[in-house]
């Protein structure tokens, strides 16, 4: 089956379809990591984009069902330059098509994926849509002129949980079932479109997590009265949550914070700083960051669009992480109050393991609390 993706400005691709049938308009961005695909796929980040994969060859080891980083994929496509059809591997429970088709995911391959990269790595991330059904440049580029820009929108609300949830297993091991350590102190998790391998850290670390969704008021935050306050990962633009940060400005001295991500940047909002959109974002495994405080260079995962300016919380915070692909902010801690927060991913899945130790870093903040 023939699929087309076109980006809004002009460009048009012409491949085969994989995966779902139907048409789909979202940001077309891409993602440098050679392997976890179903992590990428499963993270809630990519609500409202098309996702390409810069390695040429995906779907090799297929799809099992303890790498997902939630309940299903949220992402509006995926691009690959050539789609593995008998992937072969110990774990494997099916292959890459039937996930995609089971959860509605179009995915287009056989197209020229290092074109597309350099498009969007030089002129910047764009609109696209991806289609099974339409194929006529003029009316897909009409469909894509009338989609909104992601600048603004809420697509936190499209992925947050709709109750209170508590996550009590930690992280696992092929070979072995989940561990269940014994809890020391409580955290009240915000789920902006939180992944599963953070709560399973936030566990490991000692935590007795309780997941509240993304329109949780501080009230009710501070009615548990949990030991500290995780701000999670989550897809789009900042601004365009704004009872978000009106929560967590007013936690803010009041409970130990760790953000990631989406919770990064709200907390920058929420202390009167300013947030902007990257040119083509940070999507990958393998971005590295330079920690200020010792000058070690850890190999980070990041999948984000926009980035907190650094002059703008400058009078309240100290960077603590900065990228060293474009000197943009990592990583801050607060002056005054026990709170920090970090761009990329430390829990890496999928990734490198070299920032873990900021959960352990959480813990001490709230031990000396």
């Amino acid at each position: 089956m023939k699929a087309s993706l076109v980006l809004a400005d002009g460009t048009m691709f012409r491949g085969t379809a994989f995966g779902a049938a139907g048409e789909k308009v979202g940001e077309v961005v891409f993602n440098t990591a050679i392997t976890g695909y179903q992590e990428i796929l499963t993270d809630p980040s990519y609500r409202g984009q098309i996702v390409t994969m810069t390695y040429p060859h995906i779907g090799n080891t297929g799809v099992n069902f303890e790498d997902d980083e939630s309940v299903s994929p949220f992402l509006a496509g995926f691009v690959v330059k050539e789609y593995c059809p008998h992937p072969s591997n110990w774990r494997k429970k099916t292959d890459l098509e039937e996930f995609l088709r089971m959860h509605g995911i179009i995915g287009i391959q056989g197209i020229d994926t290092r074109k597309l990269t350099r498009n969007l790595r030089e002129t910047g991330a764009k609109k696209g849509i991806i289609s099974t059904e339409d194929h006529d440049y003029e009316s897909l580029m009409s469909k894509v002129r009338d989609f909104p820009d992601i600048e603004g929108l809420d697509l936190v609300k499209e992925v947050t949980c709709s109750e209170p949830y508590d996550w009590d297993e930690g992280s696992w091991s092929w070979n072995a079932q989940p561990s269940k350590p014994e809890p020391k102190f409580r955290v009240a998790a915000y789920d902006f479109g939180i992944k599963q391998n953070i709560v399973r850290l936030l566990v490991d670390a000692g935590a007795k997590v309780r997941v509240f969704p993304a329109f949780t008021s501080a009230e009710e935050i501070l009615a548990f009265d949990p030991d500290g306050v995780f701000l999670s990962n989550g897809p789009g633009d900042p601004e365009g949550v704004p009872y978000a940060i009106e929560s967590v400005r007013n936690l803010i001295g009041k409970k130990p914070i760790f953000g990631i991500c989406l919770g990064h940047q709200i907390l920058g909002l929420a202390l009167g700083g300013r947030t902007y959109k990257l040119t083509f974002g940070h999507h990958g495994a393998n971005h590295p960051v330079r920690r200020i405080e010792t000058g070690h260079v850890e190999i980070t995962s990041q999948n984000h669009n926009f980035a907190v300016a650094a002059e703008s919380v400058s009078s309240e915070c100290d960077i603590t992480h900065v990228n060293l692909n474009d000197q943009t902010v990592e990583g801050m801690v607060h002056r005054k109050y026990p709170v920090f927060s970090i761009q990329y991913h430390p829990e890496a899945s999928p990734g490198p393991h070299d920032s873990r130790y900021l959960f352990e870093q959480f813990k001490r903040l709230i031990d000396e609390q």
